[in-house]
C-alpha cells in the first residue's frame, strides 16, 4: 500500500492541493524573472511548466521520483522550450559550477532532507549574476502559529499525507545559511490551515 500510495495517490493529492488558481498565480509571479538556462529542483508533476516566461531557453527538471508520467509528458510536450528530465536528489546536483542562469524551487525545500546542502549546491551551479527563484511554505512569523507548527510537525512529517514534508522550516534563514543573498521577499498566508500555508516568495543571488 505505501508504494501504491506514493506512485498513484500522492501525485494526485499534489495536483489537487497545489494545482489551483491561487497557486497558479503565485507560480507565475515567482517564475516571471526566469530566463536562459534554468534548473528546477523538485519538478514534481510539472505544475510550473505553463507559467515559465518565453525568456526561458531550456529547462532541466530534477526530481528524485517520477510521478504521473503520462500527465508530465503532456505538459513537457506543450512547453515552448526543451525540457530535460534528471532523476536525482537535490543535495548533490550533477552539474558543473556556474552552469545555470536561474534555479527554481517551488514547494520543495520542505521535503529535502538537508535543505542547506541543497541550497549550497544551488549557489554553486548558478552563474555570476544568476538568480534563485523560490516559492515555498514554512515557518510563520506569528509566534503562536509557529509554536503550533512545531507541535504538529513531527506527526505531519511521518504521516502518509505529509511524506516527509516539514511545515516549520524558516525558509529565509535556510536560504541565507546556504550562502545566497535574498534581494526580494514577500510573505503571505494562503488560506487554511494556516500552519501549512505560510508562504515565502522571492529572489536570491549567489
Amino acid at each position: 500500500m505505501p508504494g501504491f500510495y506514493a506512485r498513484v495517490i500522492f501525485p494526485w493529492v499534489l495536483e489537487l492541493s497545489l494545482g489551483g488558481a491561487a497557486f497558479a498565480k503565485e507560480r507565475a509571479n515567482a517564475l516571471n524573472p526566469a530566463h536562459g538556462e534554468v534548473l528546477e529542483v523538485g519538478f514534481g508533476t510539472g505544475l510550473n511548466l505553463p507559467h515559465y516566461p518565453r525568456s526561458v531557453a531550456r529547462l532541466v527538471a530534477l526530481d528524485p521520483e517520477e510521478m504521473l508520467p503520462a500527465k508530465v509528458s503532456e505538459r513537457i510536450a506543450a512547453a515552448s522550450f526543451p525540457v530535460e528530465r534528471v532523476q536525482q536528489a537535490g543535495e548533490h546536483l550533477p552539474f558543473a559550477a556556474g552552469q545555470f542562469d536561474c534555479v527554481v524551487t517551488t514547494l520543495t525545500l520542505c521535503t529535502i532532507a538537508d535543505p542547506v546542502s541543497a541550497l549550497s549546491e544551488i549557489r554553486r551551479v548558478l552563474r555570476v549574476g544568476g538568480k534563485y527563484l523560490f516559492l515555498e511554505h514554512g515557518r510563520s512569523a506569528d509566534a503562536r502559529v509557529a509554536r503550533l507548527q512545531d507541535r504538529v510537525n513531527p506527526w505531519w512529517r511521518r504521516c502518509g499525507m505529509g511524506r516527509g514534508c516539514n511545515i516549520n522550516r524558516p525558509t529565509d534563514a535556510l536560504i541565507a545559511e546556504g550562502g545566497l543573498r535574498i534581494t526580494s521577499l514577500q510573505r503571505q498566508t494562503m488560506g487554511r490551515p494556516r500552519i501549512m500555508k505560510e508562504m515565502y516568495r522571492g529572489l536570491a543571488t549567489p
